[in-house]
C-alpha cells in the first residue's frame, strides 16, 4: 500500500514536471526564443516605441535575425530595447547599422528592423548600443490622411463650383466653339516666331557690336578703348581752350581798334576819317589805281614781247613745258 503511494507520488511528480516544461517550451516558442542557438545581446534607444513588446521580431535587411528581449524606460524620454540576435548575424552587423520600429505588413504586429549603412565599420560586439531612427507612426500617419481627406474634399468642392459656373455661362461656350479662334491663335504663333527671330538676330548683331567694342574695333571701339585717342582728344580740346582764349584777347583788340575807329571819324580825324568823308583822297586813290591798272597792262604787253623775242624764246618754253609735267604729276598723284 505504502509503495502504491510512493509511485503515484512519484508520477504525479513527473507528470507535472512534464507540464511545466510543456508550458514553458511553449511560451519561448511563442516568444521565439531560441532554446539551443547561441545568441548575444545589442541595444538600440527611442523615443517611442509604438507598441513594441518583448519578444517581437527582429529583422537584419528583412531576415529574421533575433527576438526582442526586453524593452526598458531609461527616463522620460528615452525607452532602451535590448535584442537577442543570433550569434550566426555577428559577422554580417556592423556598429553604424541603423535600428527602426515598423510594422509586419499594414496592421501587423510590431517588428524591429536593422538596415545595413552602406559605409564600413567595425562589426558590433556585446552589449553595444546601434543607431536608432525615428519610424513613422502609424497615428500620424492616419492622421496625415484624414487632413489630406479634407483638403481633397474642399478642392472637390471648389472644383464643383467652378465647373457649375461655367456650364451656366453661355458666352465662354461660344467663346470655345467660335472656329475662328484656332486660326487667330495660329497666326499669332507665327508672329511671335517672327518676332521672337528678330528679337534674336537684334541680340546677335548687339553681342557683335558689343565684341567689336570691347576688341577695339570700329569708331567706337576706338573712342573707347585706344588710350593714344583719348590723349589726342585730351590735347585738341587742350589747343581748342588755347584757340578760345587767343579769340577772346583779339575779340578784345578787335573792339578797342573799332572803338578807336569810332572816335577818329566822329573826331574827324585819322586815316578812315578821310577815306570816309574827305572826297578829294578818294579821287586820289582812285586815280592811283588808275595809274596801277594801265601800269600792269603796259608791263603784261612788254612780258608778252619778250616772250616772243628770239632770244628769251627758249627760256619761257622750257618753264611752259616744266609746268606741264607738274600739272601732269599732280593729276596723277589726285587718282584714287
Amino acid at each position: 500500500m505504502r509503495t502504491a503511494k510512493i509511485n503515484n507520488v512519484k508520477l504525479g511528480v513527473f507528470v507535472l514536471s512534464g507540464l511545466v516544461f510543456l508550458v514553458v517550451l511553449l511560451y519561448m516558442l511563442g516568444k521565439n526564443i531560441s532554446l539551443f542557438g547561441s545568441t548575444y545581446v545589442l541595444k538600440a534607444r527611442f523615443e517611442n516605441i509604438q507598441g513594441l513588446v518583448a519578444g517581437s521580431n527582429v529583422r537584419y535587411a528583412g531576415i529574421q535575425a533575433g527576438t526582442v528581449k526586453e524593452i526598458g524606460i531609461l527616463n522620460d524620454t528615452t525607452i532602451e530595447v535590448v535584442m537577442l540576435i543570433e550569434k550566426d548575424m555577428q559577422s554580417v552587423i556592423r556598429k553604424n547599422a541603423v535600428v527602426s520600429i515598423s510594422t509586419d505588413g499594414l496592421v501587423g504586429n510590431k517588428v524591429v528592423n536593422i538596415s545595413p549603412s552602406k559605409q564600413t565599420a567595425e562589426l558590433a560586439k556585446e552589449g553595444d548600443a546601434l543607431f536608432s531612427r525615428k519610424s513613422v507612426n502609424t497615428d500620424d500617419m492616419i492622421q496625415t490622411l484624414y487632413n489630406t481627406n479634407q483638403d481633397v474634399a474642399v478642392i472637390a468642392a471648389s472644383l464643383r463650383t467652378t465647373v457649375q459656373r461655367i456650364n451656366e455661362n453661355n458666352n465662354l461656350w461660344k467663346l470655345l466653339n467660335d472656329k475662328s479662334i484656332p486660326s487667330g491663335i495660329k497666326a499669332s504663333i507665327a508672329n511671335i516666331r517672327i518676332a521672337t527671330g528678330s528679337a534674336e538676330n537684334m541680340i546677335d548683331n548687339l553681342n557683335s557690336i558689343i565684341g567689336d567694342v570691347k576688341n577695339g574695333k570700329g569708331s567706337a571701339g576706338i573712342l573707347l578703348r585706344d588710350s593714344s585717342l583719348a590723349n589726342n582728344l585730351n590735347a585738341a580740346v587742350q589747343k581748342i581752350g588755347a584757340v578760345s582764349a587767343g579769340i577772346d584777347s583779339l575779340s578784345s583788340h578787335m573792339r578797342m581798334m573799332v572803338d578807336g575807329i569810332g572816335n577818329d571819324i566822329n573826331s574827324g580825324k585819322g586815316v578812315m576819317n578821310a577815306l570816309l568823308k574827305d572826297s578829294g583822297v578818294v579821287i586820289k586813290l582812285n586815280n592811283s589805281l588808275d595809274n596801277i591798272r594801265k601800269g600792269t597792262d603796259g608791263f603784261n604787253q612788254n612780258m608778252e614781247a619778250l616772250k616772243h623775242n628770239f632770244l628769251f624764246r627758249g627760256y619761257f618754253s622750257r618753264l611752259e613745258k616744266e609746268k606741264q609735267k607738274e600739272l601732269k604729276k599732280n593729276t596723277k598723284e589726285n587718282k584714287p
